[in-house]
């Protein structure tokens, strides 16, 4: 069987020519010629030698250059290899060998760290947006778009993902053109129901899973328009939602909690159809308040970088839970296996806790060139997904934890989950993480690392330790209170819990 990932913006080009794909600023780029710029960045990379199953890394911000180089290496039948915009030279030197890269595509203003990894690991470099280096952009405009794209089997690569590296360096997550293809379409039409009509805000940042499958790859294949935001800033990015008629947001769960704050001082609200929510557990109490602020529900979902990202999500077939990550989406399962019987999967009953593991079409391929770390996540079937979470009676999924983010306390189990769900309900707080911290007595002891809110000006720490003690066990409950300006954030919007712990 033959597929491309490619394909989604070639059909959208044949059916919805004349909408509008890209919008940045004043810049507004119909399916027509987004494809043609694509055809025609193609023609530039097939001239420096790229070909079917070379790698080509990818160092751009949202852009309109994102789509067209993604898109044009993929339809050379290549690879595409994204990097994080926020690494230095010496990470993204690491993942241009690792992957064994042949090119580097790099924004100017991102050439500070690009063009030195490029030069350090062998790699030629092609910039866009500017740079001394041959320009991609310009190059193009001379050329003879290539015809289409290249046929390629369902098992070959289409892009490779590396993790964020929390336990070890960054590992590249191999995923197929099935995988690929089938995780967009299964978003765009069962997940978000997407339809050419709608308008997504494209503020996620596209190197990362979640906003290329779910806001780019699945927004193409519907015929969608995608508004980029290069940077997520709260107040601009509810001013271009009402502006520019958003009616889809995704979102991490720190930009929810942004548009909350943003929404204080500007009173306009855009006409939401869909808002969604991954890459973290969302507390409840956003999900109300969003609610009521914006008068949309948040439909939550859970993925990983190796499951394409998208393996489950509230969808509307099965209706909504409030604080659930949903059930398996189309062709997919997830279920919870025991977590410390390693070679097998043993599967447990609803209800009980366990480690979260993953059968379907998105899961990936492997780790490029690690088949010990392969062989320990792919078993039985399943990709054994290192979080901690329960099934209820209907299906649901609902996430504890990392594995390796569990607290012990004096022999008891602590999730952190459990404890900032309880705490982000206090109206002091705008934000919080709960992380362990070494304990004479206890061995660990449960920290929050507490953003305050406005109305949390006077919130201390006795206060917030006293309400937190009458609101959950024992053992649970917080016995140290850190107050900082900001949390740490990783490229994606994640918070850095290991970036807190080392400066506690």
């Amino acid at each position: 069987m033959t597929v491309s990932l490619a394909t989604i913006l070639a059909e959208s080009a044949l059916r919805h020519p004349d909408r509008e794909a890209v919008v940045l600023g004043a810049e507004r780029i119909t399916y027509r010629d987004l494809w043609e710029q694509t055809r025609r960045y193609a023609r530039v990379l097939a001239d420096r030698g790229i070909g079917p199953g070379d790698r080509v890394a990818v160092l751009l911000p949202n852009v309109p250059d994102f789509p067209r180089t993604y898109y044009a290496i993929l339809s050379l039948g290549a690879v595409v290899v994204p990097i994080h915009a926020l690494l230095v030279a010496r990470e993204i030197e690491y993942m241009l060998r690792d992957a064994e890269v042949k090119l580097l595509v790099a924004a100017a203003p991102l050439l500070a760290h690009g063009a030195p990894a490029a030069d350090a690991a062998g790699v030629g470099l092609l910039t866009v947006l500017g740079g001394e280096a041959d320009r991609l952009d310009l190059l193009a405009a001379d050329v003879v778009p290539v015809d289409s794209y290249a046929s390629r089997d369902a098992t070959d690569e289409a892009v490779i993902l590396y993790t964020s590296g929390t336990t070890g360096k960054p590992k590249g997550a191999v995923l197929t053109q099935l995988n690929m293809v089938m995780n967009a379409s299964v978003t765009a039409s069962d997940v978000i129901d997407l339809k050419p009509e709608d308008v997504i805000l494209g503020c996620l940042p596209l190197f990362h899973s979640f906003g290329q499958t779910c806001a780019m790859n699945a927004g193409f294949h519907a015929g969608a328009t995608l508004v980029m935001l290069p940077r997520f800033d709260p107040a601009q990015a509810l001013d271009l939602m009402v502006t520019a008629g958003v009616n889809v947001f995704e979102g991490v769960p720190t930009m929810y909690v942004g548009l909350l704050a943003a929404a204080r001082d500007d009173p306009r609200r855009p006409r939401l159809k869909n808002a969604i929510s991954g890459g973290a557990s969302l507390p409840v109490a956003v999900i109300d308040r969003f609610a009521e602020v914006f008068g949309a529900d948040i439909y939550e979902g859970y993925g990983l970088s190796e499951t394409s990202p998208v393996a489950t999500f509230n969808q509307q077939v099965f209706g909504r839970k409030a604080g659930s990550v949903g059930r398996g989406v189309w062709g997919v399962e997830a279920a919870i296996a025991a977590p410390d019987v390693e070679g097998r999967i043993e599967l447990l009953g609803v209800g009980e806790i366990g480690e979260v593991v993953i059968r379907g079409h998105n899961v990936f391929a492997g780790y490029l060139g690690n088949p010990e770390a392969t062989a320990r996540v792919l078993v039985d079937g399943w990709f054994r997904s290192g979080d901690l979470g329960t099934v209820d009676e209907d299906g649901f999924l609902s996430i504890v934890d990392r594995k390796n983010d569990l607290i012990v306390r004096g022999g008891f189990n602590v999730y952190p989950r459990e404890v900032e769900e309880v705490l982000a309900g206090h109206p002091g707080i705008a934000q919080v993480a709960v992380v362990p911290v070494p304990d004479e007595v206890h061995g660990e002891e449960v920290c929050a690392v507490v953003v305050r809110s406005p109305e949390g000006a006077g919130l201390d720490a006795a206060g917030l330790i006293d309400w937190a003690s009458e609101r959950m066990g024992r053992h649970k409950y917080p016995r140290r209170v850190e107050f900082v300006e900001t949390l740490p954030m990783g490229p994606s919007g994640k918070v850095l819990k290991r970036e807190i712990v080392r400066s506690l």
